[in-house]
């Protein structure tokens, strides 16, 4: 990089950093420190929304997964309109007029204080690890730019975050959210427009367009009924539902957003703002994965994107090996190189029969050359010993560092940091609000001054960022990271919407239903997930549905339930 590139940087990170911070002023009351007074205009808090779940995790890991395997996973989001419409008809006044600080206090009123002890411990440790994925993916660039270890640049990453978080409290982190979102749209916008500015110049944006369709990474609905494939029209449809049900309306770094709101209807407006924005900003993230892939049509990809991978097997006892697969990859890009410039002049041309052999061709040589890549990674997996390994995360910041130019390279990685420490900041200080409002206040220290609590959420938000650093370190290792985060939540979210589900549409449902229908829902779910091949958006379908069922069935066996139902 260069020095522009870095001044880019500084300055970003000392700015928000120094916002953050300033914004600390005159924050000692619980309300102010974990709500904002709940005094937040709607689309602040509608972009803090989305820059909760718009981390660095999505622009690192989506753009490399659309690269790899195109824009199928969109089919993920299908679900999400919906569910931002139950939600803002039912959540968000619910929760708003009851006037709690956390989603699972309300559970103590309507159960005892060991469901809501349990939810919010389900909470801590699904958000906790999912958190530490999220430091995890701008670790991975830093690791690149710099040729740190990963050790350090998730400790640099994470803790510089936590700095700001323990001071400012939820009003720093949504106010530093809206001006992240602004960085990240623009240096998105940017990007897209140097890609395409790259090509060629007889092949243009349809063209790329094209091209792209030929390789299926254009697919974006996918109506095969299989619950052991990822994405499907009906896994998202229905696990995805399922999922941001779960994620918005039981999750406390989703639901403390909308409850930082200055009322009812603002906080419903945030969430109908993400039910028609997060669906095309996802296609733009998507597409731009897309065009880096149309960019190497033209332009010699490396067989490995991690650098450090790449060196460590081409010096490995099977480097001879590795070498020759090297060298067949090179060769298949040139084939399919020469296939895409072909099909691009046939399918202009208007000539249909010329134009669909071309295409068979270019998709035969596009195969090949997956499949001489595929080989290359299988070798670097033996030489490694990691099964798991894949370099998808490492598609778009290489990209980025070796083909943008001098000043959009600053600006593109501001841009991830930015998507970074806003879902890092968030998540933290949900973290802290849940540790404190639901543990500390609620069993060790119920009568403290808010000063008290203010410091013991700040004290919390440094416990945390370590804890996720730690989770971060070994999450690089695990695959896609866009994947690895929602497995992490799908291990919870189902479950724990289960218990919202008897809570609010169950009056017969008891505490001792809800308790343990909570640990049966979390059994369930990793029973599934070790023994079965579903695919992990229908582990929430699985985890609401046995935690209904468990739960209300055991709640039939409480005398206060039979009794109740004898008098009616």
């Amino acid at each position: 990089m260069r020095l522009l590139d870095w001044a880019i940087i500084a300055a970003y990170l000392i700015y928000i950093v120094w916002d953050g911070v300033r914004m600390s002023r005159g924050n000692t009351r619980v309300e102010g420190y974990f709500l904002a007074d709940r005094s937040l205009p709607w689309w602040a808090v509608g972009l803090s929304i989305m820059a909760t779940q718009l981390s660095a995790i999505t622009l690192v890991g989506t753009t490399g997964q659309a690269y790899a395997n195109g824009m199928g996973i969109l089919q993920m989001y299908y679900g999400l309109p919906l569910a931002m419409v139950i939600l803002s008809l039912t959540a968000v006044p619910f929760f708003y007029r009851a006037r709690v600080f956390t989603a699972y206090e309300y559970l103590e009123r309507r159960f005892d204080a060991r469901v809501r002890s349990l939810t919010s411990f389900c909470f801590l440790i699904s958000r906790g690890l999912g958190v530490g994925v999220v430091i995890a993916a701008p670790s991975v660039i830093l690791s690149i730019v710099l040729g740190w270890t990963e050790t350090w640049t998730v400790f640099a990453m994470g803790l510089t975050t936590t700095v700001y978080t323990m001071f400012g409290g939820v009003r720093a982190v949504t106010w530093t959210d809206v001006k992240q979102m602004v960085v990240i749209f623009f240096g998105l916008s940017v990007c897209m427009f140097v890609i395409l500015s790259k090509f060629p110049a007889e092949v243009s944006f349809t063209d790329a367009l094209t091209l792209a369709g030929a390789s299926g990474r254009l697919t974006t609905v996918d109506t095969t009924f299989d619950l052991t494939k990822d994405y499907t029209l009906w896994s998202g449809l229905i696990g995805g539902l399922f999922l941001m049900l779960a994620y918005f309306g039981c999750d406390q770094s989703q639901v403390q957003r909308f409850l930082t709101a200055k009322s009812v209807d603002e906080g419903r407006t945030s969430l109908i703002m993400n039910a028609f924005v997060k669906i095309p900003m996802q296609v733009f993230i998507l597409l731009i994965g897309v065009m880096v892939f149309v960019f190497y049509q033209f332009v010699p990809p490396p067989m490995i994107f991690n650098e450090v991978e790449a060196r460590r097997a081409a010096t490995s006892l099977q480097s001879n090996d590795y070498n020759r697969l090297v060298g067949e990859y090179d060769q298949s890009h040139l084939l399919r190189q020469e296939a895409a410039t072909q099909y691009i002049r046939a399918h202009k041309s208007g000539n249909a029969p010329g134009a669909q052999t071309a295409r068979e061709e270019y998709i035969a040589a596009d195969k090949t050359l997956n499949e001489a890549r595929k080989r290359g990674v299988d070798l670097l997996k033996g030489t490694s010993g990691n099964e798991s390994f894949t370099d998808v995360n490492y598609v778009f910041p290489t990209f980025v560092l070796e083909h943008m130019p001098m000043g959009v390279v600053g600006l593109i990685i501001a841009a991830i940091f930015a998507a970074a420490m806003s879902s890092i900041s968030a998540e933290l200080n949900a973290l802290a609000t849940a540790t404190v409002i639901d543990f500390y206040r609620r069993h060790f220290k119920p009568e403290a001054t808010d000063a008290h609590y203010v410091q013991a959420g700040r004290i919390a938000t440094g416990c945390w960022g370590v804890f996720a650093c730690v989770v971060a370190l070994y999450s690089t290792s695990l695959g896609s990271l866009i994947e690895v985060v929602n497995r992490f939540g799908s291990f919870f979210y189902g479950s724990l919407l289960g218990v919202f589900v008897l809570a609010i549409g169950f009056p017969r449902a008891r505490s001792r239903g809800a308790f343990w229908g909570l640990i049966f829902g979390v059994l369930s779910v990793w029973i599934a997930s070790r023994y079965t091949k579903i695919a992990f958006l229908w582990f929430n379908v699985v985890g609401c549905f046995v935690v209904v069922i468990v739960g209300y069935l055991l709640s039939l066996t409480d005398r206060r339930t039979l009794v109740t139902a004898s008098m009616e």
